[in-house]
């Protein structure tokens, strides 16, 4: 318990500390964006400035933000699959939306975010919902499911992914809010792909599994639906749809069909810590692209 509770924590943190590196290199790439076009318009040559700013983002994506971002959020992507297969789901998931919290903190120092007293109130309440979770919670369930649910969650993610996708192009209101909320529900399956694999599966006998394939879907997928959604309106809205849908149903998967429980006795103390971390992520959900 106590290893998978720390797994969960690292995934947090280098999730959460990887926004704000990436969110560092997209502002030196917007920088010399500017430099370069300033430059290109000097120039009056419209190919030579679109060399330009191509040279400029090639050279900002080799920079150590950018690597450094992308190489956290691998880290952390492990330190998940390791803390779900130690622990229930509900508290790996709380643990990861609470990476905003990290994200609001670390991009006080870094990027120079500052933090209303609303929002240092919602890292305190993030924090003491882990710690709740991490006392009230069980070990994991023994359910692992059959053929028949791997293929199911396969199927589920290539249906969100798709119809996310399918359905946030046609609209023009809420769009944010639609693809954020697939994204999170891509997410949750992703975790619940993690947790269906077979505890003596063999790195050959990947291949062969049908939620090996659902982890690559839903989690590729996820992340695209997310960056539309991104772009698509407000951050805050597409962030808290994110975190609700990608805590609330796999928490409760969890518990319902693979026997995930909490310590006799503390299963209204579990409910409070995940709320905390939920809310608390929802309110901090600003920081889902730390600008």
């Amino acid at each position: 318990m106590v290893a998978g509770v720390a797994w969960a924590l690292c995934a947090a943190v280098c999730m959460g500390t990887a926004t704000v590196l990436q969110a560092l290199g997209a502002r030196r790439t917007a920088a010399a964006e500017g430099v370069g076009g300033a430059a290109g318009a000097t120039g009056a040559e419209g190919a030579g400035a679109a060399r330009g700013r191509g040279r400029t983002v090639v050279e900002v994506l080799r920079g150590w933000p950018f690597l450094a971002g992308a190489g956290l959020d691998t880290l952390g992507f492990g330190a998940q699959v390791v803390a779900l297969r130690l622990v229930p789901l509900f508290l790996v998931e709380a643990a990861v939306a609470s990476s905003l919290a990290v994200t609001a903190v670390v991009g006080t120092a870094v990027l120079g975010l500052r933090l209303r007293w609303a929002e240092w109130g919602a890292v305190a309440v993030v924090c003491l919902g882990l710690a709740t979770l991490a006392v009230a919670a069980g070990r994991e369930g023994d359910g692992h499911g059959g053929t028949g649910l791997r293929v199911a969650v396969l199927v589920a993610s290539v249906l969100v992914v798709a119809g996310g996708w399918a359905v946030g192009g046609r609209l023009r209101r809420g769009r944010a809010v639609v693809l954020g909320a697939a994204a999170g529900l891509s997410f949750g399956l992703t975790a619940i792909a993690v947790r269906l694999l077979p505890e003596d599966v063999t790195v050959l006998g990947v291949p062969a599994q049908p939620a090996a394939y659902a982890v690559v879907v839903s989690g590729l997928g996820g992340y695209l639906l997310l960056v539309q959604a991104l772009q698509s309106g407000s951050v805050t809205a597409a962030t808290a749809a994110m975190v609700i849908c990608e805590t609330v149903w796999p928490g409760v998967f969890g518990v319902a069909w693979l026997g995930d429980s909490t310590r006799d006795g503390y299963a209204w103390l579990a409910v409070l810590g995940f709320a905390g971390c939920v809310g608390g992520g929802v309110a901090l959900a600003r920081f889902g692209e730390a600008e």
